[in-house]
C-alpha cells in the first residue's frame, strides 16, 4: 500500500489556520480545537499499518508564525509482510520563519519478522521552533523484535543539526556495546529552544548540539519508564 497525507498549518494574523489537510488511509488526520493561537491535530492509523510491502509518506508544512502540535493516539505496529517484504514510513517537514512545530507520536513497536524503516526529515528556518520525540519498542512482552532502521536528517537555516541512522533487532541489541538488554529506546530533538548544558543521569543522557538545540536519549524495560527519563533529562538544570 502506497499513502502520502498533507498538512499544511498558516497563520491568519490572530491563529493558525489549517490550509491543507489531506488524510489517505491508513493516515488520518483529525483537528482538534486547542488552547491558545496554535493549531492541533492527532495523527491516527486507520487500518493495520506499517505493514510489510506499505510505503507511508506524511508532509508537513508550517509557514511563517504558524504553530503546530500534531501527536498520535495510539502505538504504531510494525507488522511482517505475507513475503517477507519491507515496509516504509516517511515524515518530511518543512518550517518557515517565525514557525513552531511539536511532532509528538506514540510508540512504535517493532513485532516479530517486521522489517521496517522509518526516515524522519526536517528543513527550519534559522528561527524556527522544532521539538520531536521518537519512542521505539523490541517487540511486543515476550517476543524477539523484528528489524529496524530509523534516519534522523534535520538543517537549520541549511545547516545540518542532527544526522544519524540507527538500525536495531539485528541480534545485537541484547548486548552491553548496543541496548544493554532493554527493550524501549526514546530520544528527544528540541532545536529552537533554550540552550542546554551536557547532563546525564542513570539510563539517560543529554547532548547539546554543535548548530543548536539538543539530543536526549533513553534506555528503559518499558515506554513508561523511557518517557520518565526524558522528563528527568527536560528538568536536569546542569
Amino acid at each position: 500500500m502506497k499513502a502520502h497525507a498533507r498538512l499544511t498549518a498558516c497563520f491568519d494574523g490572530t491563529r493558525t489556520v489549517l490550509r491543507e489537510l489531506r488524510s489517505m488511509a491508513p493516515l488520518t488526520l483529525f483537528p482538534r480545537r486547542g488552547r491558545g493561537p496554535a493549531a492541533v491535530v492527532h495523527l491516527v492509523n486507520s487500518a493495520t499499518s506499517p505493514l510489510g510491502g506499505d510505503d507511508l509518506l506524511l508532509t508537513v508544512r508550517v509557514e511563517p508564525g504558524a504553530s503546530l502540535r500534531l501527536s498520535g493516539v495510539a502505538a504504531t505496529l510494525a507488522l511482517p509482510g505475507l513475503h517477507g517484504e519491507s515496509s516504509m514510513s516517511t515524515v518530511d517537514v518543512v518550517v518557515a520563519e517565525g514557525g513552531s512545530l511539536e511532532y509528538l507520536p506514540e510508540p512504535t513497536v517493532i513485532t516479530s519478522k517486521a522489517r521496517h524503516a522509518a526516515v524522519f526529515r526536517a528543513s527550519l528556518a534559522a528561527d524556527a521552533y522544532l521539538h520531536t520525540r521518537e519512542v521505539l519498542v523490541l517487540g511486543r512482552a515476550g517476543e524477539r523484535p523484528g528489524s529496524l532502521t530509523t534516519s534522523l536528517d534535520v538543517t537549520r537555516d541549511s545547516v545540518p543539526v542532527l544526522r544519524q541512522t540507527l538500525s536495531i533487532g539485528s541480534g545485537l541489541d541484547g548486548s552491553l556495546a548496543v541496548l544493554a538488554g532493554r527493550r524501549v529506546l526514546a530520544s528527544d530533538l528540541v532545536v529552537g529552544g533554550p540552550e542546554l548544558p551536557a547532563a546525564s543521569g542513570e539510563w539517560w543522557s543529554r547532548s547539546p548540539l554543535a548548530a543548536g538545540g539538543s539530543l536526549v536519549t533513553s534506555l528503559a524495560p518499558d515506554a513508561v519508564a523511557a518517557m520518565k527519563g526524558l522528563a528527568e533529562a527536560g528538568a536536569a538544570a546542569f
